[in-house]
């Protein structure tokens, strides 16, 4: 998974935001520890203090927690994983209803059309 920076928003939150989805996406899993800082920072081109801000506010959230010689690593929380999976998941989906909606389509249609692009997806 690459590291991709839009230029609308800080990139400490943005680092924050790709490395929670790495997260319940299981990309990171459960209790794994995460290459350092300095090779994080190094693999998305950014500077180790940006990096180092982005993990420090995971941490706060819960989702990293430090083990003083040894680095970070993801939360054994699997329900705080699954809460916020399924927080995004309801982000996602309330945005696609509005968009939709702005295009002119029911929720029944938008469902419909969901279905009908995922079928075309697995042909």
């Amino acid at each position: 998974m690459t590291w991709q920076f839009s230029e609308d928003r800080a990139i400490y939150t943005q680092i924050a935001e790709q490395v929670k989805l790495r997260i319940i996406a299981g990309i990171y899993p459960v209790g794994t520890r995460l290459p350092s800082v300095r090779e994080l920072a190094a693999e998305a081109s950014v500077n180790p203090n940006t990096m180092q801000r982005a993990l420090a506010d995971l941490e706060r959230e819960g989702l990293l927690y430090s083990e003083r010689t040894s680095g970070r690593y993801v939360t054994e929380d699997c329900e705080k994983i699954r809460q916020i999976r399924h927080g995004l998941a309801q982000s996602v989906a309330k945005e696609f209803f509005f968009r939709m909606e702005q295009l002119g389509y029911t929720r029944p249609q938008a469902l419909k059309l969901a279905e009908e692009t995922e079928e075309q997806g697995n042909e």
